[in-house]
């Protein structure tokens, strides 16, 4: 029977990708950590400590009936993705537990910070991944996920107690900008961390492709991608889909530990392609780097040949041997980071998309009508459902809204804002900073008497406006009618949202 399709996925949950098994509830005769290792797990006969067999992977004490023990009774492991992403599914492996493996098991994942601690997991909002399922002892029970979330975080849950070998996450990663210092700035658009992924490649007899893009330098020829021989004519190839839409800058090719099997020489070409595409429908291949000849053993530091925007990029390999590591230095393009903006806000679960909608326009109606909407499936989509959704609201609703801002020339609104929210609002109203104590004032007796005038406010979009222009504008709408000025101020404050929307996306 065949491997299930994640399988061929990133693991995410890899040691060497970063993660780590951080908390769990008894851990008695096996340690967690064992359960994110990278190599197998492996049996040794007659070895045992103090607390009982040695094994390799996690395992728990025994659960007594005297302990209370009820049918949904049982033990679990958190573990912190190497890097957050849609799970596709998992591989719960009880290798060597043949009298002592789980009766069953389930998987569930929350998206948190990297640094939440234990306490701070446990109030996450926690989703099944993977429901409650029968495990075979000794096995790589392979389960698809019945939910692919976008997660930081998983929880498994074993019933009621017993020993798993090893825990593979397999799935999608979904890289946020701002935390990987991605904003405008140059970045590995390959990388495994930030979202690239290895799509195909002619072979990989001796090494997967994906190890050509892990981080770090590979510990030994089995950490690297690696061909069988070529004995006829042709090459060897792989193909990657770079994190998003960039322009290619330099290249580094690493054939650390290929002492006699690097290959003799390669080329890279770049094309520019939907991120959905199949590697049959990518073409008009461009030269990124001329035909290089490789040293065995070695960082190769090139620049790379101007190309325009580049999506997907092919490392050809003349005629085959090995590679250990591939990096693609770049910026993203103003398109490719919404592209990776839009892509995380699609993928994030209902709660925390929430969170992140309501930092644009603070309307709970508003939130609900553009979450209901996704997936959007464009950045200009996602604007139009946003002016959609301006459009059905109520007095009620744009005065919810209005009450997320903080007053013109102050900083702080009549709610709590998230230290985003914070940061865009200051950036917005940077005009009012250099003001003078009599605009100033100006300003606070114009809020005033708008507010005693229309019963909410005053909102415009301050971007790019001085404190004088702001006061004006301030003066001249006093002399509204409060259905005229509750309309302007909607307006003003469907610009705000459409501004806040775009930042969303671009990080």
């Amino acid at each position: 029977m065949s491997a299930p399709d994640f399988t061929d996925l990133i693991d995410l949950a890899a040691e060497r990708l970063g993660a780590a098994a951080i908390a769990c509830n008894d851990e008695f005769f096996a340690p967690m950590e064992n359960l994110v290792r990278q190599e197998p797990a492996v049996w040794k006969d007659h070895l045992y400590t103090d607390r009982g067999k040695w094994m390799d992977g996690w395992e728990s004490r025994r659960r007594r009936p005297a302990d209370g023990l009820g049918p949904d009774d049982h033990d679990w492991c958190i573990v912190r993705l190497g890097a957050p992403g849609i799970v596709r599914g998992a591989v719960i492996d009880t290798a060597f537990f043949r009298g002592n493996y789980p009766a069953s098991a389930a998987l569930d994942g929350c998206l948190a910070p990297s640094h939440a601690t234990p306490a701070e997991l446990a109030a996450a909002e926690w989703i099944e991944l993977i429901p409650r399922g029968a495990l075979a002892g000794d096995t790589a029970n392979a389960r698809a996920a019945a939910r692919s979330e976008h997660v930081s975080h998983v929880r498994l849950r074993i019933y009621p107690d017993g020993g798993v070998a090893r825990l593979r996450v397999f799935g999608e990663v979904v890289p946020d900008l701002a935390r990987l210092g991605g904003l405008g700035g140059e970045l590995d658009l390959a990388a495994v961390e930030n979202g690239g992924l290895a799509l195909a490649c002619s072979d990989m007899f001796f090494g997967v492709r994906h190890n050509l893009l892990l981080p770090g330098r590979a510990t030994s020829m089995s950490d690297g991608w690696e061909t069988r021989r070529r004995r006829g004519p042709g090459h060897d190839w792989v193909v990657i889909r770079l994190v998003g839409e960039g322009e290619v800058r330099r290249v580094e090719i690493d054939t650390n530990h290929f002492k006699g099997n690097a290959p003799a020489s390669c080329t890279l070409e770049g094309t520019h392609a939907p991120a959905s595409a199949t590697v049959d429908e990518l073409t008009a291949w461009r030269p990124l780097l001329a035909e290089t000849a490789l040293t065995p053993h070695a960082r190769h530091f090139l620049a790379a040949l101007p190309a325009g925007a580049i999506s997907h990029v092919r490392l050809n390999v003349f005629p085959d041997g090995g590679v250990s590591r591939l990096r693609v230095h770049g910026a993203l393009t103003d398109a490719g980071r919404r592209a990776v903006g839009l892509r995380r806000l699609e993928s994030l679960p209902a709660g925390a998309l929430r969170r992140e909608l309501a930092q644009c326009l603070g309307a709970a109606h508003w939130v609900d009508a553009v979450a209901a909407a996704r997936p959007w499936g464009s950045s200009a989509a996602l604007a139009d459902a946003a002016d959609a959704a301006c459009a059905d609201l109520a007095e009620t609703d744009w005065l919810e809204a209005f009450r997320a801002h903080p007053r013109i020339g102050e900083r702080h609104a009549a709610r709590s804002q998230t230290a985003t929210e914070a940061r865009w609002s200051a950036s917005e109203q940077a005009g009012t900073t250099t003001a003078g104590d009599a605009t100033r004032a100006a300003l606070a007796a114009g809020n005033a008497a708008y507010e005693a005038r229309f019963g909410f406010l005053y909102l415009v979009c301050a971007a790019g406006k001085s404190a004088d222009e702001l006061r004006a504008r301030l003066e001249a709408r006093l002399h509204n009618d409060r259905a005229t000025e509750l309309a302007v101020a909607a307006d003003e404050q469907r610009q705000i949202m459409r501004l806040r929307l775009d930042r969303l996306l671009l990080g």
